[in-house]
């Protein structure tokens, strides 16, 4: 059997040892955040992709493993395992591979070939197999057959007889694993994805258009094509194909299976070859070639979510400054939602700005109230319905302040999906679930990480095709996307959601439920080994999450710091020898740096983990995440038919994908910059260029109002192409 953590260390290049420690820290129970954190001496400083990567490869090849003894199991019981069929089964790396060598041996339905055998066949097609050799004599296959006639047996004619032998011979060549092989390589380099529009839907009726009379090769189809094919397949809109030159099939398979000189036994072995491919093989093959298709495109699709997924999360917060979020609306009115500094709701007022004259007087008296009352700093407006008009609106007011809170325009996909949910119900269950929402956009601009968890990513609108990939993958690296951003900014254990706190390192969700209730019934926690007298929160648990919880003006500074509580005697040295008390060690960046780490090393803290509390000790506190920036959409730009040809306009990208990005430009419909606009050069990746929630300058290419469509570029124009090569260039 597989050697696997020799395997996967020569398949990611990392060193045996490094793995080694890796699976060993899994098997106990470590998180991939903690171990890339804390555990660097171990790993020798793996980042969490390569240990993914070997939690993912050491899965895999484990389920291959158990997969094997089952097969080697089931062979045996049959009499047919021999020594070459078990090598072979045991040096394979890859689940199709391992299919093909059992598929000659699964128990199957009955098919044509072991009905074949039940009339007595089988010596017959062992017969012709033996005229299929170079120095084979001819024989009459004919006078052969007829030997095998038998009404009882239901064999009634000698032609009967060899087209049951031929079933025999068919089944198994399209058995053989390295016939099999060969011929999806073949389909997978050579072959064509043909799409047609069915005639029910006549030009111009779809928006499957670009695939009325498509070709592309299999080998080179973008992920996002091969999604739309299939999605409009599902829905009945199109009709797909995989073209190939059969007649090579035919070449390759009588070339490596006829070697009889004898004419007869040659056509025999030419029909019988034509109808193992046709009846036997060309179908699943094809299956295997589209799954093998869909598979590559879900990972590129999903690694895109993912992408766009830790880009949102990680959007620069506005910071936790008393907020007032306005859901907008025109006939229902807008929802005002007040949210102090803690993210903590305090109030709702609904106002009616777009309507009567009056009642937008007494709207803007009531804003006006709320900013003065709460010494409002941050004013959220979703991107709704009527947010344009919104957002003028309360420019009127702010106008008419010298203080001035910030307003900024907040993205509110999935806000509907929180207001509604079990999760909101819980929260608020005394408010309307619009008044929810308010709150949701509000929190977002406080701290999108905060709030965004408590949505399903699939609902936040930043996905490409989510909906067609495979689901079970697609949960799994959107979980392990949320987890890895929670722990690389951390959490205040003060104000942190059941939801935020279930993606902490080593906590459950009853775990953090546990911490909220506490936290409920004995106040603020003063330090984190307070966390031990949580019901269900053991030494394990606390391990693994201790480090990425902090406490703000708790006992001792270090727990508001990403320093692990198990390296704060060796802090407290570092304190002692620097004549400094525990209580200032956070407030001496300039001495932290004199200090030689080596001086500290010890058998369980190296200087990978001593270079990361220096750095640390620097910057205690700090929040990873960029310094928040946001758009100013332009005035009087409200519709699409605002838009002209050549307006340029700031918006913000809500989301990336393979074939460009969509930008928020203040219209209720999103623009797309295609990837051949993102820049004056070829764009392999669009990622490469833009990320979601990133601010930008773009252009109006095209406008189409019926179709709901913006073309955008963020090309530089010719005058401005000009003016940049005009710029010296320093050598």
């Amino acid at each position: 059997m597989l050697d696997i953590p020799q395997l996967i260390s020569q398949e990611i290049s990392v060193k045996l040892s490094q793995v080694n420690n890796a699976l060993a820290l899994f098997a106990e129970g470590a998180t991939i955040p903690f171990i890339a954190r804390y555990r660097k001496e171990l790993t020798d400083s793996l980042n969490e992709i390569q240990l993914r990567d070997i939690s993912d490869r050491h899965t895999y090849l484990t389920e291959l493993e158990d997969r094997k003894k089952s097969i080697l199991e089931s062979i045996s019981s049959q009499g047919k395992l021999t020594e070459e069929l078990q090598a072979k089964i045991e040096a394979c790396l890859q689940k199709n591979e391992l299919e093909d060598l059992y598929l000659p041996y699964k128990p199957k339905r009955r098919t044509r070939a072991t009905i074949a055998r039940e009339k007595g066949l089988e010596p017959l097609a062992e017969f012709i197999k033996s005229l299929n050799q170079p120095q084979a004599q001819p024989a009459d296959i004919d006078a052969e057959a007829a030997k095998y006639i038998c009404e009882e047996k239901g064999v009634k004619t000698a032609e009967e007889a060899v087209k049951g032998a031929s079933d025999i011979l068919a089944e198994a060549v399209a058995e053989t694993a390295e016939r099999r092989a060969y011929l999806r390589e073949f389909l997978l380099e050579t072959g064509v994805f043909a799409s047609k529009i069915k005639d029910d839907f006549p030009e111009g009726s779809t928006k499957y258009e670009m695939y009325r009379s498509y070709r592309v090769p299999v080998k080179s189809v973008n992920s996002h094509n091969m999604l739309a094919l299939f999605r409009g397949e599902t829905e009945g809109i199109l009709d797909l194909d995989v073209d190939f030159d059969e007649s090579a099939v035919m070449g390759y398979l009588e070339s490596q299976e006829i070697r009889t000189k004898i004419p007869e036994v040659k056509e025999f072995y030419r029909s019988m070859l034509k109808d193992a491919f046709a009846r036997l093989m060309k179908t699943s093959l094809i299956t295997e070639v589209r799954s093998d298709r869909k598979n590559v495109a879900d990972i590129e699709s999903i690694k895109t979510f993912e992408t766009n997924l830790r880009e949102l999360l990680l959007s620069a917060p506005a910071g936790m400054k008393p907020t007032l979020a306005i859901d907008p609306g025109f006939r229902t009115g807008c929802k005002v939602s007040v949210l102090d500094e803690t993210g903590q709701f305090l109030e709702y007022q609904a106002i009616f700005p777009h309507q009567a004259a009056a009642q937008r007087q007494q709207a803007a008296k009531m804003v006006k109230h709320l900013i003065d009352k709460y010494k409002i700093e941050l004013i959220a407006i979703g991107n709704g319905t009527a947010s344009r008009e919104t957002e003028d609106f309360v420019s009127e007011v702010l106008a008419e302040l010298e203080q001035k809170p910030i307003k900024v325009m907040v993205n509110e996909s999935g806000a509907s999906i929180y207001s509604a949910s079990e999760v909101a119900i819980a929260e608020f269950p005394d408010l309307d679930i619009t008044v929810r929402g308010a709150i949701s956009i509000g929190r977002r601009l406080q701290d999108p990480l905060a709030e965004l968890v408590k949505i399903d990513p699939k609902s936040i609108g930043v996905g490409q095709y989510q909906h067609d990939v495979d689901q079970k993958l697609l949960k799994k690296k959107l979980d392990e996307t949320v987890e890895s951003c929670v722990n690389y900014v951390g959490v205040d254990l003060n104000t942190a959601s059941k939801e935020l706190l279930t993606f902490v390192s080593g906590m459950s969700a009853a775990v953090a439920k546990n911490i909220v209730t506490y936290r409920n019934e004995n106040g603020a926690f003063k330090n984190r080994r307070q966390l031990l007298k949580v019901p269900k929160l053991g030494p394990k648990a606390f391990e693994q999450a201790a480090g990425f919880l902090r406490i703000r003006s708790g006992d001792n500074p270090l727990d508001n710091t990403a320093v692990h509580p198990e390296s704060y005697p060796v802090v407290q040295a570092i304190a002692q020898d620097l004549d400094l008390p525990l209580t200032e060690v956070t407030q001496i960046a300039s001495k932290i740096k004199t200090v030689n780490i080596k001086k500290y090393v010890t058998d369980k803290v190296g200087e990978p983990t001593l270079r990361d509390i220096i750095s640390e000790l620097e910057k205690p506190g700090r929040d990873p995440r960029a310094e928040f920036k946001y758009a100013t959409f332009k005035e009087g730009i409200k519709e699409i038919s605002d838009l002209e040809v050549g307006m340029e306009l700031e918006g913000i990208v809500t989301n990336v994908a393979n074939f460009g990005a969509f930008v928020d430009v203040g219209v209720h419909q999103d623009g797309l910059v295609h990837i051949s606009q993102l820049a004056d050069r070829f764009v392999e990746d669009p990622k490469q260029i833009v990320k979601v929630g990133q601010v930008v300058k773009v252009r109006v290419m095209e406008v189409n109002e019926k179709l709901r469509r913006v073309s955008l570029t963020m090309r530089l124009t010719e005058k401005e192409q000009k003016f940049d090569r005009s710029k010296p260039r320093r050598l």
